[in-house]
């Protein structure tokens, strides 16, 4: 089976949607290319490529198109912006230009000298316009137009018509000149650049931010020396001593100290974690207090900080669906503007005999039509919708998952790991009457602290979620002696002269242990799907003198979850393998009405599928490999970051922390993006379906269609930007 790769191409020299069509078509054109999708807001180019095919072939291609590609691995979040001395300069010229309608209500008639303004807006239009002329020649020489030709034919229309008059007008009373109007175009849309340009960065400053938490330089334990090294000569297995203050150099387990460690800029967690011996940690956390040792787990690329920038990158250069039919209508767009503006031109100096008024309503007419907002309305709100999600601990695989997100209805979780913690804990004590020393808590942290002694040299998953709740209870465990472990039934110790036992109740049965007093809670806990396990004294007669109820315990922020869900008017279904009783209990714990227990994981992605038919687009929820088809099979797949792979690679979104809360969090992102890009198309096509007629109608001038056509592009960004404000609710 051949395989593909995946190459990222800076590309250079877009304006817009037009261009991105025009790029596309070139690329795909290219032998070898599965796909091509190019990326106007954060100007690259995402390709898949058989493994044979020459990926020049690709920077050719687009050159051949008329712009500028790179196979070097410069990222989006590293482009360069617009120069802002450009716009500068530009304006120190244009301004004096205008002196005389300032002017005007104190000196009716004064105006510069002709060939003043010819000297100043000369190097306006043909050094500081140079860019226009240069990327409007490109697409004529590939058959096509662009805004910049646009631009281009517009102001040397204005510029050619005032030199025309000046120069027929030597020496007689000087006409009116239209210098002022190419030259503020020319300046408005170097000026409209360059904000976007500042907006596109600041909307892209997640990326940055990610890629800016990996250390350059790691101390790596060789032997009995500490060295320094260059982060890429550092390989899994080493050894890397974290002092307090600095950045964990790669992902890792902790084989030495404990601290508390800051991974909030990787999963959205506002407090800092605690983290001891055998806790994993991510590569680009602080280390917040102690020092650690950490073996190297995964580096470089492998590391999952490089996996997140990588995930969110592919989002943001990805197309939505609706960006599609964007395109094609950039694509047709610029010829039919050419062709209005000739119609325009031709139309009123025919009906009129004023060709100089034809001409500059044409120039209008080019000027405003710029598809600039059109083509990057929807990129724009996807930059800022995945980056202020990735903020907050969620990652944004592809931007249809963001599209998708919004339409969801149904929200489908796993249990186990998902709305649950996915390991036995120790949910609950009932110590027999008069079998204790000290009543109420006193009595049950004895009883803890006894069945801790028995357990704690067993490896069992039970054994070990006693073990661990005395632990954080901060309880003096006994020791114990002659310990013997009796396999399918439980473990047997002398601790502090006695002798006790803890296990199944069938065993309990077969040492004929008096379990009368606590029998009726025990068969409770069974009935909510709890293991049960009993403490009991052997000294004849033997009794119970507790008993315990074991569990996966719900997450406390689940129900929460669900209710949030709730609040937005989505439904809570719950599928799961576990028996009916143990789903029963959860469901009724949450607040989750309809639930299906005892589900195969192949049939959990069947059930996903009946959802959808029955009520509309689902999002699945889960963590485990057994949960991947059912996330591929959802309209939106949400894997927990605290799962496998398989599962992270079958979803849409990932949450970075085992929080089911964000679930809520990542439809309300969704939602908000998805009304920035209908806001931004809505503005960007009714800027154009009114300002081209009224400049065809001759009731724009060239300069006020300049200043329109800039503000619109900087209006579409900025307002994509205002989402870097959203917070997930708390």
């Amino acid at each position: 089976m051949e395989t593909s790769i995946r190459i990222r191409l800076p590309i250079e020299g877009m304006t817009c949607g037009a261009c991105v069509a025009r790029v596309e078509k070139a690329l795909r054109a290219v032998p070898g290319v599965a796909s091509a999708e190019v990326n106007l807001a954060t100007e690259t180019a995402s390709v898949t490529l058989s493994a044979g095919a020459d990926p020049q072939a690709l920077v050719e291609a687009v050159r051949r198109a008329g712009y500028e590609a790179r196979l070097a691995p410069e990222r989006a979040h590293e482009a360069r912006a617009s120069a802002g001395w450009l716009v500068a300069v530009a304006a120190a010229l244009t301004l004096p230009l205008f002196l005389p309608m300032l002017a005007a209500p104190f000196a009716p008639g004064w105006t510069l000298p002709a060939w003043l303004q010819f000297a100043l807006a000369t190097p306006v239009q043909f050094w500081l316009g140079a860019r226009f002329y240069r990327a409007g020649a490109k697409a004529l020489a590939a058959g096509t137009g662009n805004m910049d030709l646009l631009v281009a034919l517009g102001t040397s229309a204005a510029w050619g018509l005032s030199t025309y008059l000046m120069l027929r007008h030597w020496g007689e009373p000087q006409p009116h000149l239209y210098f002022e109007a190419g030259a503020a175009v020319i300046t408005l849309v170097l000026l409209g650049k360059w904000l976007e340009a500042r907006a596109k960065r600041r909307a892209s400053e997640a990326i940055r931010a990610l890629a800016a938490l990996r250390p350059e330089r790691a101390r790596v334990r060789r032997g009995e020396t500490e060295i320094e090294l260059p982060i890429e000569e550092v390989t899994a297995g080493d050894l890397i001593v974290v002092r307090p203050g600095e950045r964990i150099a790669a992902d890792g387990v902790i084989v030495e100290g404990a601290t508390h460690v800051d991974e909030s800029l990787l999963t959205g967690e506002s407090l800092p974690v605690a983290r001891g011996p055998g806790d994993r940690v991510i590569g680009g956390a602080v280390n917040a207090e102690g020092l650690i040792v950490v073996r190297a787990t995964a580096v470089g690329a492998q590391s999952q900080l490089a996996r997140i920038v990588e995930l969110v990158e592919t989002a943001q250069a990805k197309k939505a669906p609706i960006q599609r039919l964007v395109d094609r209508v950039s694509a047709v767009f610029v010829p039919a503007v050419l062709a209005i503006g000739t119609a325009t031109l031709l139309a009123w100096g025919l009906a009129s005999g004023d060709w100089e008024r034809a001409l500059l309503d044409a120039v209008a007419v080019l000027v405003i039509a710029c598809p600039c907002a059109l083509g990057l309305a929807t990129p724009a709100a996807v930059i800022a919708g995945t980056g202020v999600a990735a903020r907050h601990g969620i990652l944004v695989k592809d931007a249809e998952a963001l599209e998708v997100a919004h339409r969801v209805r149904v929200v489908a979780f796993d249990k186990t790991g998902t709305l649950t913690r996915g390991k036995p804990a120790l949910l609950a004590i009932e110590v027999a009457p008069g079998e204790a020393s000290a009543g109420g808590e006193g009595a049950r942290r004895e009883a803890l602290a006894m069945a801790a002694a028995v357990q704690q040299a067993s490896e069992h998953p039970l054994a070990r979620a006693i073990v661990a709740a005395a632990k954080k209870d901060s309880l003096a465990v006994p020791s114990a002696g002659r310990v013997r472990a009796v396999p399918g039934r439980g473990v047997e110790a002398e601790v502090g002269g006695r002798r006790l036992a803890i296990g199944s109740g069938r065993w309990m049965r077969e040492l004929a242990v008096d379990t009368a007093p606590l029998e009726a809670r025990a068969a409770k806990w069974e009935s909510e799907g709890l293991t049960v396990a009993w403490l009991a004294e052997l000294r004849a007669p033997a009794r119970a003198l507790a008993v315990f109820a074991i569990g996966d315990e719900v997450k406390p922020e689940a129900a929460e979850a669900v209710a949030a869900l709730a609040r937005r008017g989505i439904e809570t279904v719950m599928i799961t393998g576990d028996s009916r009783a143990v789903a029963a209990a959860v469901a009724a714990r949450l607040g989750i009405r309809d639930y299906r227990a005892e589900v195969l994981p192949e049939e959990k992605a069947r059930a996903v599928e009946a959802l959808r038919r029955e009520r509309g687009a689902v999002a699945m929820v889960g963590d485990g490999i057994n949960d991947a088809p059912a996330l591929a099979a959802a309209d939106l797949g949400i894997a927990m970051g605290s799962g496998t792979d398989a599962a992270m690679h079958a979803a849409g979104l990932t949450l970075m922390r085992p929080d089911p809360r964000l679930v809520a969090s990542a439809i309300d992102v969704s939602r908000r993006t998805w009304r920035k890009i209908r806001q931004n198309l809505f503005w960007a096509f009714v800027y154009n379906a009114v300002g081209i007629p009224l400049a065809a109608l001759g009731m724009l001038s060239p300069v006020f269609a300049g200043a329109a056509m800039a503000a619109s592009s900087v209006s579409v960004v900025t307002n994509a930007l205002l989402l870097s404000r959203w917070k997930p609710e708390r």
